[in-house]
């Protein structure tokens, strides 16, 4: 190993640990700070209801139906201690992204050196 390919790699794994340590103490934060979800003025979820599903069927098929679950589970992602669980998974994923990204692929067979690597045919 060079030395530049060791600075390389510590540098990786400098911004690694930068990466897990702001993200999962980000998620730490918010998961210890986050509010309980309040409840429902309403005392109950209409979109709940046999009815309000039962029209969501009729007007727009079983794909509305799946289509207003999906997001309501998207939505519910982004609050309280599920953002946590989300900002953590993202960090995870960030890092991963990171890691392959930044791996140096190995030398190709049969592909000439470096310059610096190179033998000197100038001399006799």
């Amino acid at each position: 190993m060079t030395l530049s390919s060791v600075r390389l790699q510590a540098r990786r794994r400098f911004i690694a640990i930068a990466i897990l340590v702001a993200g999962l103490g980000s998620a730490l934060v918010i998961y210890l700070t986050a509010a309980p979800v309040p409840a429902n003025p309403l005392g109950y979820n209409p979109e709940d209801s046999k009815q309000y599903l039962r029209q969501m069927e009729v007007y727009g098929g079983k794909t509305n139906e799946l289509a207003s679950e999906f997001r309501q589970w998207f939505e519910n992602l982004w609050h309280g201690r599920r953002l946590a669980v989300t900002v953590a998974c993202l960090t995870l994923l960030l890092l991963l992204f990171f890691w392959v990204a930044s791996t140096p692929l190995p030398p190709q067979v049969g592909a000439s050196p470096p310059r610096d690597q190179r033998p000197d045919r100038t001399k006799p």
